[in-house]
Protein backbone atom coordinates (compact mmCIF):
# COMPACT_ATOMS: atom_id res chain seq x y z
CA UNK A 1 0.00 0.00 0.00
CA UNK A 2 1.33 3.46 -1.10
CA UNK A 3 0.89 6.63 1.60
CA UNK A 4 -2.29 7.52 -0.40
CA UNK A 5 -3.85 4.25 -0.68
CA UNK A 6 -5.03 4.90 2.63
CA UNK A 7 -7.09 6.95 1.52
CA UNK A 8 -8.88 3.80 -0.16
CA UNK A 9 -9.76 2.26 3.16
CA UNK A 10 -13.34 2.36 4.01
CA UNK A 11 -14.23 5.85 5.16
CA UNK A 12 -15.43 4.74 8.48
CA UNK A 13 -11.48 3.19 8.81
CA UNK A 14 -10.06 6.29 7.65
CA UNK A 15 -12.05 8.55 9.94
CA UNK A 16 -11.11 6.42 13.02
CA UNK A 17 -7.59 6.80 11.80
CA UNK A 18 -7.06 10.22 11.29
CA UNK A 19 -9.33 10.43 14.98
CA UNK A 20 -6.35 8.20 16.19
CA UNK A 21 -3.66 10.57 14.87
CA UNK A 22 -5.19 13.59 16.46
CA UNK A 23 -5.16 12.05 19.70
CA UNK A 24 -1.95 10.65 19.30
CA UNK A 25 -0.59 14.66 18.85
CA UNK A 26 -3.00 16.31 21.21
CA UNK A 27 -0.58 18.84 23.31
CA UNK A 28 -0.62 17.51 27.36
CA UNK A 29 -2.29 20.33 29.21
CA UNK A 30 -0.37 20.59 32.46
CA UNK A 31 -1.03 23.24 35.07
CA UNK A 32 0.49 25.88 36.02
CA UNK A 33 2.74 24.90 38.99
CA UNK A 34 3.65 28.32 40.22
CA UNK A 35 3.13 31.68 40.42
CA UNK A 36 5.43 35.08 39.33
CA UNK A 37 5.46 34.98 43.41
CA UNK A 38 7.73 38.81 44.35
CA UNK A 39 6.67 40.31 40.80
CA UNK A 40 3.72 42.94 40.06
CA UNK A 41 1.45 40.50 38.32
CA UNK A 42 -1.88 40.73 37.15
CA UNK A 43 -3.79 37.91 35.19
CA UNK A 44 -5.23 38.96 32.26
CA UNK A 45 -7.79 37.24 29.36
CA UNK A 46 -6.80 38.17 25.67
CA UNK A 47 -9.13 37.32 22.67
CA UNK A 48 -7.72 35.25 20.12
CA UNK A 49 -8.43 33.35 17.01
CA UNK A 50 -12.30 31.37 16.90
CA UNK A 51 -13.79 33.04 19.58
CA UNK A 52 -10.89 31.58 22.20
CA UNK A 53 -9.72 33.03 24.99
CA UNK A 54 -5.58 33.20 26.19
CA UNK A 55 -5.24 33.27 29.76
CA UNK A 56 -1.66 35.08 30.72
CA UNK A 57 0.84 36.95 33.50
CA UNK A 58 0.86 40.17 32.72
CA UNK A 59 3.94 41.80 34.74
CA UNK A 60 4.26 45.71 34.15
CA UNK A 61 7.66 47.05 33.72
CA UNK A 62 9.61 49.34 31.29
CA UNK A 63 8.59 50.77 28.04
CA UNK A 64 10.74 48.26 26.08
CA UNK A 65 8.43 44.68 26.99
CA UNK A 66 8.64 40.98 25.83
CA UNK A 67 6.31 38.15 24.92
CA UNK A 68 7.06 35.33 26.33
CA UNK A 69 5.81 31.81 24.51
CA UNK A 70 5.71 28.31 25.72
CA UNK A 71 6.47 25.20 23.75
CA UNK A 72 4.29 22.06 23.36
CA UNK A 73 2.70 20.81 26.51
CA UNK A 74 4.22 24.26 28.32
CA UNK A 75 2.38 27.08 30.05
CA UNK A 76 2.69 30.31 30.99
CA UNK A 77 5.14 28.99 34.23
CA UNK A 78 7.54 27.34 32.43
CA UNK A 79 10.01 30.40 31.25
CA UNK A 80 9.30 32.29 34.64
CA UNK A 81 12.73 31.69 35.61
CA UNK A 82 14.45 33.67 32.47
CA UNK A 83 11.09 36.09 33.03
CA UNK A 84 12.55 37.16 37.00
CA UNK A 85 15.59 38.29 34.86
CA UNK A 86 13.94 40.20 31.87
CA UNK A 87 11.36 42.10 34.33
CA UNK A 88 15.20 42.94 36.79
CA UNK A 89 16.56 44.64 33.47
CA UNK A 90 13.24 46.55 33.11
CA UNK A 91 11.35 45.06 30.62
CA UNK A 92 7.33 44.86 31.08
CA UNK A 93 6.31 41.12 30.47
CA UNK A 94 3.25 38.96 29.54
CA UNK A 95 3.36 35.51 29.41
CA UNK A 96 0.28 33.76 27.95
CA UNK A 97 -1.18 30.15 27.91
CA UNK A 98 -1.47 29.14 24.20
CA UNK A 99 -5.04 27.62 23.18
CA UNK A 100 -4.91 23.94 24.14
CA UNK A 101 -2.65 24.84 26.97
CA UNK A 102 -2.32 25.72 30.48
CA UNK A 103 -5.45 28.13 31.70
CA UNK A 104 -6.52 28.96 28.30
CA UNK A 105 -9.23 27.91 26.06
CA UNK A 106 -9.63 24.51 24.13
CA UNK A 107 -9.91 24.46 20.45
CA UNK A 108 -9.53 21.57 17.69
CA UNK A 109 -6.13 21.35 17.89
CA UNK A 110 -2.74 23.49 18.54
CA UNK A 111 -0.27 23.59 16.04
CA UNK A 112 2.43 25.95 15.11
CA UNK A 113 0.59 28.67 13.30
CA UNK A 114 -1.94 28.64 16.08
CA UNK A 115 0.70 29.43 18.30
CA UNK A 116 1.69 32.06 15.96
CA UNK A 117 -1.73 33.65 16.05
CA UNK A 118 -2.14 33.56 19.79
CA UNK A 119 1.28 35.47 19.57
CA UNK A 120 -0.29 37.98 17.31
CA UNK A 121 -3.25 38.64 19.35
CA UNK A 122 -0.82 38.84 22.60
CA UNK A 123 1.50 41.80 20.30
CA UNK A 124 -2.19 43.73 20.18
CA UNK A 125 -3.19 43.66 23.34
CA UNK A 126 0.65 44.11 24.39
CA UNK A 127 0.41 47.33 22.14
CA UNK A 128 -2.55 48.54 24.24
CA UNK A 129 -0.72 49.17 27.63
CA UNK A 130 -0.09 52.65 28.63
CA UNK A 131 3.01 51.84 29.73
CA UNK A 132 4.34 49.77 26.79
CA UNK A 133 6.07 51.75 23.60
CA UNK A 134 4.14 49.77 21.30
CA UNK A 135 7.36 50.33 18.74
CA UNK A 136 9.43 48.45 21.43
CA UNK A 137 8.37 45.03 21.65
CA UNK A 138 10.11 41.75 21.31
CA UNK A 139 9.62 38.11 21.34
CA UNK A 140 10.93 34.95 23.15
CA UNK A 141 9.91 31.91 22.85
CA UNK A 142 10.67 27.99 23.24
CA UNK A 143 10.90 25.19 21.61
CA UNK A 144 7.03 25.25 19.29
CA UNK A 145 6.95 29.35 20.73
CA UNK A 146 10.17 29.83 19.49
CA UNK A 147 9.30 28.54 15.69
CA UNK A 148 5.94 30.67 16.10
CA UNK A 149 7.97 33.58 17.31
CA UNK A 150 9.92 33.39 14.04
CA UNK A 151 6.93 32.87 11.91
CA UNK A 152 5.33 36.42 13.23
CA UNK A 153 8.43 38.13 13.04
CA UNK A 154 9.04 37.12 9.29
CA UNK A 155 5.72 38.44 8.38
CA UNK A 156 5.80 41.70 10.62
CA UNK A 157 8.04 44.76 10.46
CA UNK A 158 7.11 46.23 14.23
CA UNK A 159 8.95 43.34 16.50
CA UNK A 160 12.41 44.43 17.81
CA UNK A 161 14.11 41.39 18.37
CA UNK A 162 13.55 37.56 18.16
CA UNK A 163 14.80 35.49 21.42
CA UNK A 164 14.67 31.64 19.99
CA UNK A 165 15.68 29.29 22.23
CA UNK A 166 15.44 25.34 21.17
CA UNK A 167 13.19 25.92 17.90
CA UNK A 168 13.46 22.85 15.80
CA UNK A 169 14.52 23.88 11.89
CA UNK A 170 11.90 21.66 10.14
CA UNK A 171 8.37 20.81 11.43
CA UNK A 172 8.50 17.19 9.24
CA UNK A 173 11.70 16.46 11.27
CA UNK A 174 10.33 16.90 14.49
CA UNK A 175 7.34 14.88 13.16
CA UNK A 176 9.80 12.10 12.03
CA UNK A 177 11.66 11.83 15.29
CA UNK A 178 8.39 11.22 16.77
CA UNK A 179 7.31 8.82 14.34
CA UNK A 180 10.57 7.22 15.64
CA UNK A 181 9.78 7.23 18.93
CA UNK A 182 6.31 5.46 18.07
CA UNK A 183 8.13 3.00 16.61
CA UNK A 184 5.45 3.88 13.53
CA UNK A 185 7.05 3.25 10.20
CA UNK A 186 7.33 6.55 7.66
CA UNK A 187 6.04 4.52 4.97
CA UNK A 188 3.46 4.61 4.12
CA UNK A 189 1.41 5.31 7.86
CA UNK A 190 4.55 7.82 8.54
CA UNK A 191 3.55 9.56 5.25
CA UNK A 192 0.31 9.64 6.06
CA UNK A 193 0.26 11.19 9.45
CA UNK A 194 2.56 14.29 7.72
CA UNK A 195 0.55 14.57 4.75
CA UNK A 196 -3.09 14.83 7.01
CA UNK A 197 -1.61 16.89 9.42
CA UNK A 198 -0.28 19.74 7.15
CA UNK A 199 -4.17 19.44 5.76
CA UNK A 200 -5.23 19.62 9.44
CA UNK A 201 -3.52 22.36 10.27
CA UNK A 202 -3.51 24.21 6.89
CA UNK A 203 -0.30 25.09 6.35
CA UNK A 204 2.78 23.01 4.65
CA UNK A 205 5.89 22.14 6.52
CA UNK A 206 8.28 23.79 4.18
CA UNK A 207 6.18 27.29 4.38
CA UNK A 208 6.22 27.36 8.17
CA UNK A 209 9.54 25.92 9.27
CA UNK A 210 12.00 28.35 11.21
CA UNK A 211 15.07 27.18 8.78
CA UNK A 212 13.02 28.87 6.12
CA UNK A 213 11.00 31.88 7.94
CA UNK A 214 14.51 33.42 9.42
CA UNK A 215 15.12 34.26 5.85
CA UNK A 216 12.51 36.94 6.05
CA UNK A 217 13.16 38.24 9.62
CA UNK A 218 14.49 41.71 9.35
CA UNK A 219 15.19 42.06 13.19
CA UNK A 220 17.77 40.75 15.34
CA UNK A 221 17.50 37.47 16.21
CA UNK A 222 19.61 35.30 18.91
CA UNK A 223 19.29 31.35 18.87
CA UNK A 224 19.67 30.09 22.05
CA UNK A 225 20.70 25.91 21.80
CA UNK A 226 21.30 23.42 24.32
CA UNK A 227 24.26 21.50 23.33
CA UNK A 228 22.88 18.38 25.00
CA UNK A 229 19.02 18.76 23.45
CA UNK A 230 18.08 14.97 22.71
CA UNK A 231 15.05 16.12 21.40
CA UNK A 232 15.84 18.76 19.30
CA UNK A 233 19.50 18.36 18.07
CA UNK A 234 22.11 21.06 17.98
CA UNK A 235 22.33 20.53 14.52
CA UNK A 236 18.96 22.26 14.13
CA UNK A 237 19.87 25.58 15.23
CA UNK A 238 23.27 25.27 13.14
CA UNK A 239 20.67 24.62 9.97
CA UNK A 240 18.52 27.47 11.11
CA UNK A 241 21.35 30.02 11.84
CA UNK A 242 22.89 29.23 8.14
CA UNK A 243 19.80 30.41 6.62
CA UNK A 244 20.44 34.13 7.59
CA UNK A 245 23.41 36.22 7.81
CA UNK A 246 21.86 38.60 10.43
CA UNK A 247 20.69 35.89 13.09
CA UNK A 248 23.34 34.73 16.03
CA UNK A 249 23.85 31.57 17.28
CA UNK A 250 24.59 31.01 21.26
CA UNK A 251 25.65 27.23 22.13
CA UNK A 252 25.41 26.57 25.55
CA UNK A 253 25.35 23.54 27.78
CA UNK A 254 22.04 21.91 28.66
CA UNK A 255 19.05 20.15 27.30
CA UNK A 256 15.43 20.74 25.50
CA UNK A 257 13.82 21.57 28.68
CA UNK A 258 16.30 23.84 31.10
CA UNK A 259 17.10 26.04 27.87
CA UNK A 260 20.19 25.07 27.53
CA UNK A 261 20.74 27.11 31.39
CA UNK A 262 19.97 30.32 30.04
CA UNK A 263 20.41 31.79 33.14
CA UNK A 264 23.89 31.39 33.29
CA UNK A 265 24.50 33.23 30.25
CA UNK A 266 21.66 35.81 31.00
CA UNK A 267 24.64 38.83 30.18
CA UNK A 268 24.81 37.84 26.59
CA UNK A 269 21.47 37.57 26.45
CA UNK A 270 20.58 40.72 27.83
CA UNK A 271 23.63 42.45 25.63
CA UNK A 272 21.64 41.00 22.41
CA UNK A 273 18.27 42.58 23.91
CA UNK A 274 20.23 45.87 24.71
CA UNK A 275 21.69 45.84 20.80
CA UNK A 276 18.06 44.59 19.48
CA UNK A 277 16.55 47.76 21.08
CA UNK A 278 18.67 50.24 22.00
CA UNK A 279 20.46 50.88 25.39
CA UNK A 280 18.31 51.02 28.27
CA UNK A 281 19.97 54.61 28.51
CA UNK A 282 18.04 55.62 25.24
CA UNK A 283 14.84 54.47 25.89
CA UNK A 284 14.70 56.27 29.79
CA UNK A 285 15.75 59.53 27.97
CA UNK A 286 12.91 59.09 25.24
CA UNK A 287 10.57 58.33 27.73
CA UNK A 288 11.40 61.51 29.46
CA UNK A 289 11.65 63.82 26.34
Amino acid sequence: MTAWGWLALPPVLIWLLNRGIRHGLRAPRLPRQETPEGLPWQAVAIASQNGKMLRAWYIPGGRRALLLMHGWGGNAATLLPLAKHLHLAGYSLLLPDARCHGESDDDSFASLPRFAEDIESCLDWLAKQTEVDPQAIGLVGHSVGAGAALLVASRRCDIRGVLSISAFAHPAAMMRRWLSTMHIPYWPLGAYILWYVQRVIGHRFDDIAPCRTIAQIACPVLLVHGCADLTVPLEEARQIAAASSAAQLLEVPGCHEDFGDIEAHLPKVLDFLDGAFGSRHQDEKKAGD
